[in-house]
């Protein structure tokens, strides 16, 4: 199991670059120099935000993206869950099938202690 895949990664990066930025449009090519995101990659990505609402499109010379609103209000997990799904660290991180021991498991018990901590934030 990874806990962040690429595109999470890549759509984190992104949104940082426009959080830092917050006023005004950047080009895609810009936001791939400056957080080394290669290109064709983070034009799928952008449109997956700009249809689940984050981030907003402007074309032309002064076009580019930004975010919808309030950097301080994008929840991680929502990001996470766009590009993966519902976030879940209590699958065990060991084996690709369902463990025998999984009622049991101290180390299944901790992570979902802290997955219910970080899906609450």
């Amino acid at each position: 199991m990874k806990l962040l895949t690429k595109n999470s990664d890549y759509a984190i990066r992104a949104l940082l670059a426009l959080a830092e930025n917050k006023d005004i449009f950047l080009s895609a090519r810009e936001i791939s120099q400056r957080q080394d995101i290669p290109y064709q990659f983070l034009r799928r990505i952008l449109q997956e935000l700009i249809k689940n609402k984050i981030v907003d499109s402007r074309e032309g010379g002064k076009g580019g993206f930004r975010l919808s609103g309030d950097p301080g209000r994008i929840n991680i997990v929502d990001i996470i869950s766009i590009f993966q799904g519902d976030l879940q660290l209590s699958e065990c991180i060991f084996r690709s099938r369902l463990c025998s021991n999984r009622r049991s498991c101290v180390l299944r018990k901790e992570i979902k202690r802290v997955e219910s901590i970080v899906v609450k934030e």
